[in-house]
C-alpha cells in the first residue's frame, strides 16, 4: 500500500540568486520549463503571508534599514534567505479530500513555521496548487495536483554585543552593549546534542530535528496516516527542480513497473 511520508527541507539562498526562486514561488515567470504548472490553475494558490509588491531583497532592505534585523558581521555572499518546503506525497491529499484538506493541513504548516522563525522572521508563504503530478494524472485520468507550501524566512538568532575591552568605562567591559538580531543560517541551524535511551549524546543534524518536531507538531493537531520523512534523507540538498524531477521519474518507473506488471 501507498507510505506517505511529510517532508520539511530547506534550501539556503544569497542575496544574489534569490530572484529565481522568488519567480517560481511568486509565479513571476512568463514559462515554466519541467515544473508542470497549469497556469489556469494558478489563481487557486493561497498565500498565508505575502511581501506585497516588494521583492524579497527590497523587503530585507527594508528590515535591514529599520534596525529590526541586522547583516552584520555577514559576508557580501552569504546565505541570507531559507527557503522553506513543506510537503508530503500527491496521493495523500487525494485520498484525503484534495484541495480543501492541502489548504487546512499548509495552514497548520505555516504556524508550525511561525513557531520555527517567528511570524515577523517570513517574508512570504504560499501554497502551490497548480504543479500538475504528471504520473498520478495519467494513472487515475483526472488532474492530480502537487500541493505543497513554500516559505521564506530570514534565520535570525539574537546576538549579544558586548562592550571591548577597550572601552573607556573599566564598568561596562565585556558587559551587554546591544542585542541584535542577527541573520546567521548556521548558527539558526546549528548541529545539537541529542541524548539517547541510554543518555549518550550524539550530534544530530539540525534539519533532522526539524523534521521530527514537524511530523509531531502536525500529529498533535489531527492530521495522520502519514509517516515522518526518511531520517539522513538528501531531500533537503536538492534543488526543487531537482527534487520534483527525481520523484516524477521515480514515481514514471513506479507506474512501469505496474504496468508491465498486468
Amino acid at each position: 500500500s501507498q507510505r506517505n511520508f511529510s517532508v520539511a527541507r530547506i534550501i539556503q539562498h544569497p542575496r544574489a540568486s534569490i530572484g529565481q526562486s522568488e519567480r517560481h514561488i511568486e509565479r513571476k515567470n512568463e514559462t515554466y520549463e519541467n515544473m508542470n504548472v497549469d497556469l489556469s490553475h494558478t489563481s487557486m494558490n493561497i498565500h498565508f503571508k505575502s511581501c506585497g509588491d516588494l521583492t524579497y531583497n527590497a523587503h530585507l532592505d527594508k528590515l535591514v534599514e529599520d534596525g529590526t534585523v541586522s547583516l552584520r558581521g555577514l559576508k557580501k555572499d552569504a546565505k541570507l534567505y531559507d527557503e522553506m518546503i513543506f510537503d508530503v506525497n500527491s496521493v495523500y491529499f487525494e485520498e484525503h479530500g484534495g484541495y480543501g484538506f492541502a489548504k487546512r493541513f499548509y495552514e497548520t504548516a505555516y504556524r508550525f513555521a511561525q513557531q520555527e522563525y517567528g511570524e515577523q522572521n517570513i517574508l512570504s508563504a504560499v501554497m502551490h496548487a497548480d504543479e500538475l503530478n504528471t504520473a498520478l494524472t495519467e494513472k487515475l485520468g483526472h488532474p492530480v495536483y502537487h500541493y505543497h507550501l513554500h516559505v521564506v524566512a530570514l534565520p535570525v538568532v539574537e546576538k549579544q554585543i558586548l562592550w571591548s575591552k577597550r572601552c573607556k568605562d573599566p564598568a561596562l567591559r565585556g558587559t551587554v552593549k546591544e542585542v541584535i538580531q542577527q541573520i546567521s543560517h548556521s548558527k539558526k541551524w546549528a548541529s545539537q546534542k541529542v541524548p539517547d535511551e541510554t543518555g549518550t549524546e550524539h550530534l544530530i543534524k539540525s534539519y533532522s530535528l526539524l523534521q521530527d518536531r514537524f511530523f509531531q507538531y502536525m500529529r498533535d493537531a489531527g492530521f495522520e496516516d502519514f509517516e515522518r520523512g526518511e531520517r539522513g534523507s538528501t531531500a533537503e540538498h536538492l534543488s526543487v527542480l531537482e527534487f520534483k524531477t527525481k520523484k516524477e521519474t521515480e514515481r514514471l518507473s513506479e507506474l512501469v513497473a505496474q504496468a508491465e506488471k498486468q
